[in-house]
């Protein structure tokens, strides 16, 4: 399938600006956030990582030329920690300085189509496959020298941790995985869910519309703040955080790979043949044998399963956390800490 988003269009997401309400999704009330509770205030936040999320290292790596956050000693136990949509290395913003300060080297990279990382050649799919991130990891840290590495994520780097648990069990020392096991397959994405479920992937099907590739280019800003809503219902996030992981979704490919993302998982995109092998893999849903700590916030708003349903896939060393107190979808920014401890735990499980 071609590229659902034509490269004029591309271009011009860097200067989009949000034009989208609640009001006009009828989700007003769904989106609304309450004020901040005592838990998440809890959780820890503070400004101590300012001066290494400035300093934004680049390296060819692959395909891409990856933007990365590189903190905390060199020689120290490397640890990867991967973001997914519609957020960005930000979401780790008060985790790295706890897990440098105990000794750690922290790698924070933009995945493909956020912030600096670019693809190297306009000749490259913007393919968002999950295959192809999970392979974008290896890539970097081949490039980096790292043989392996504790992974932490949420979302797609969630998604992306595990999938290199399972096909690279080598290079994975430990992981720490909000809402579990998320391999996933476009055979498993092809049969229907309960009216309920289907209904928490309203975003999926707009994406499978030329109408919702040029909403979402059209719209990215305010479309992605609503999701933020809806997945973290309680999370009193600010403006001025919103736009700081905003300025990511500028790159001049997020459009394209956001909506092949959603469009492969369905059968509508096709996805690279080299990555064919890798998927005929993750399609037959591989156990992970790493030590693992999964966790979830009791108010993730997003479409997540429930632990009891992937806990055997798990079968090394292996612990589920409920996160309390109001905690959304990126849990790593809401509770920095508890995300913090499971990384610094999940080795000694």
């Amino acid at each position: 399938m071609s590229s659902p988003v034509n490269t004029k269009r591309r271009r011009l997401l860097g200067g989009t600006l949000a034009g989208l309400s609640l009001v006009d999704f009828g989700l007003i009330g769904l989106a609304h956030a309450d004020t901040e509770t005592d838990a998440q205030k809890s959780q820890g936040s503070s400004a101590t990582g300012a001066a290494t999320f400035e300093s934004i290292k680049q390296i060819n790596a692959g395909t891409l030329n990856v933007g990365y956050v590189d903190a905390g000693p060199r020689n120290g136990q490397a640890i990867f920690l991967l973001h997914g949509w519609p957020y960005d290395i930000y979401a780790f913003y008060d985790v790295v300085p706890m897990l440098t300060a105990a000794g750690y080297r922290v790698i924070v990279p933009y995945l493909r189509g956020y912030g600096t990382t670019r693809i190297l050649s306009a000749d490259t799919p913007r393919n968002g496959q999950q295959s192809v991130v999970a392979s974008d990891i290896i890539a970097l840290m081949d490039a980096l020298k790292i043989k392996q590495a504790i992974f932490g994520g949420f979302d797609w780097g969630a998604r992306t941790c595990c999938i290199i648990a399972a096909l690279w069990p080598e290079r994975c020392k430990a992981l720490v995985s909000v809402s579990g096991y998320l391999i996933g397959s476009q055979a498993a994405g092809a049969k229907p869910l309960p009216p309920k479920a289907e209904l928490a992937w309203w975003y999926q099907f707009y994406f499978a519309t030329e109408r919702g590739a040029q909403g979402y280019a059209a719209n990215t800003d305010a479309f992605n703040k609503l999701i933020w809503q809806l997945a973290s219902p309680k999370w009193n996030f600010d403006d001025a955080t919103f736009a700081r992981t905003a300025a990511s979704f500028h790159n001049p490919d997020h459009v394209a790979i956001v909506i092949d993302n959603y469009r492969w998982r369905m059968g509508l995109s096709r996805g690279e043949p080299q990555y064919d092998k890798l998927e005929a893999q993750l399609a037959t849903f591989p156990s992970i044998e790493v030590p693992t700590i999964t966790m979830e916030g009791d108010s993730n708003g997003a479409p997540h399963p429930d632990p009891s349903a992937y806990a055997k896939k798990f079968t090394g060393k292996y612990e589920h956390r409920n996160i309390g107190g109001g905690i959304g979808h990126n849990l790593p920014q809401e509770a920095p800490k508890a995300f913090a401890d499971a990384v610094l735990q999940v080795v000694k499980l």
